[in-house]
């Protein structure tokens, strides 16, 4: 008999989102959720259920991550996404990746394949391609939609009406997270994302680095972030969080604690998940809205949050 009961916590992303949005971001995390719990269900592992979840929400375009991300500077997609166990902390990365539909799964290659953690670029391209994934056309990857809000972005910037790239607390972050706990103990954390709108070709943010969009350990917990990367990335705040864990605080103060300093310390917006190895959870931002779903033995919630929403688990 298993040991430990299997749960599931995800992320959609944590920005202004309109009402117009909160419809197809529910039901994207609901089929997320679903996807990622069935793994669970059969025994399977926090891997398989991370990467499960968040492959279903780069296929969805209502998230800036797969198909539907965010267009850099020049109109392409460029993703990033990481994956990590926490039982023996084997990670891997991708940056940078312009003809792979599946970031998350070129990370779970990597993981599992290489002597390394991170590749970038064509180095990553190839590499996943080596171990059997398709490549697809950018253009693939690309919708109207995200065109369309480039050109308006852009023709704001050349208006001085302030800096598109980095939009402060009413941005659009739609990175996807999620973290695991399996049946025998193990957990596991990933990320992925389209990065930020306008953003220059070969910049990289939290999402894929390890500590700052995503961590794992056994010992501590498991976390995953979604906001404006860069204040993210100068405070390492995923492994900020989990290091609190690891000292005695619950997963739901060490995520409240998290997104406080975020704020306190750079003025950085965003939101954060956590998961304990004892199964206690934790979910915190300081956007108007953050998309997230649960999924244990016992139920399956999916929505969309207020800031001012007080939440507890």
């Amino acid at each position: 008999m298993p040991e430990h009961k299997p749960i599931l916590l995800i992320h959609g992303g944590a920005w202004a989102m309109p009402d117009s949005d909160v419809s197809s971001h529910r039901q994207g995390i609901r089929n997320a959720l679903e996807a990622g719990y069935a793994v669970l269900a059969r025994n399977g592992s926090a891997l398989d259920a991370v990467e499960a979840a968040i492959t279903v929400m780069e296929d969805d375009e209502a998230f800036d991550a797969g198909r539907g991300s965010f267009l850099t500077r020049d109109g392409r997609v460029q993703l990033d996404a990481l994956l990590m166990s926490g039982a023996d902390l084997r990670a891997g990365g991708v940056a940078a990746v312009e003809h792979l539909r599946h970031p998350i799964q070129a990370a779970r290659l990597v993981l599992e394949h290489s002597p390394h953690v991170y590749f970038v670029g064509l180095g990553a391209e190839r590499f996943a391609l080596q171990h059997g994934m398709r490549p697809c056309d950018n253009m693939d990857l690309v919708l109207p939609r995200e065109q369309r809000r480039l050109y308006a972005a852009q023709e704001a910037e050349l208006k001085g009406l302030g800096d598109t790239t980095f939009s402060g607390t009413l941005g659009s972050h739609d990175t996807v997270g999620a973290v695991a706990l399996d049946s025998e103990g193990n957990l596991a954390a990933g990320t992925s994302t389209g990065g930020t709108l306008n953003k220059a070709p070969g910049r990289v943010g939290d999402s894929s680095l390890i500590g700052c969009g995503c961590y794992a350990d056994n010992q501590s917990a498991a976390v995953s972030l979604t906001g404006w990367g860069e204040p993210i990335m100068k405070l390492v705040l995923g492994k900020w969080a989990v290091d609190r864990v690891e000292a005695g605080a619950s997963p739901q103060q060490a995520a409240t604690d998290a997104i406080a300093y975020l704020h306190r310390r750079l003025g950085g917006h965003g939101g954060i998940i956590v998961l304990g190895p004892d199964g206690s959870v934790g979910l915190a931002h300081n956007t108007p809205r953050m998309a997230w779903g649960l999924a244990t033995e016992a139920e399956l919630r999916a929505g969309v949050t207020h800031e001012e929403l007080s939440l507890s688990f």
